[in-house]
């Protein structure tokens, strides 16, 4: 869900590349997956359980810092917005394409195949 938020916003900054005084915004993906996985409500029984993470966060956009702002104030980069964009699709069909392998070894051994 993160990465689809995130490609929402990257998508946002690139049709709005144009728009005067546009501020361009991204997810930390890496401190939501840190907030998200820090520890939830659920307590271990044994010191070899892993800690259960809460929901996921709520995923609050950030503004990104122009490495060169334009005269208009528009904060987006298109070569930055591009390249994270690439990124974060590529990352995101990747999660989809090992999700869709357990699933499917899963479905594996129930059908007793």
């Amino acid at each position: 869900m993160l990465r689809e938020k995130r490609n929402n916003l990257l998508t946002s900054n690139i049709a709005n590349a144009a728009t005067p005084n546009f501020k361009a915004r991204d997810l930390d993906f890496a401190a939501e997956m840190a907030r998200a996985t820090g520890g939830g409500s659920l307590t271990t029984s044994q010191s070899r359980h892993f800690a259960v993470g809460g929901p996921a966060g709520s995923g609050q956009a950030l503004y990104r810092d122009p490495v060169t702002p334009s005269l208009d104030g528009n904060t987006v980069e298109m070569a930055v917005e591009q390249m994270e964009f690439a990124e974060n699709t590529l990352r995101y069909q990747t999660s989809l394409a090992l999700l869709n392998r357990r699933i499917s070894g899963l479905m594996t051994a129930i059908k007793g195949e």
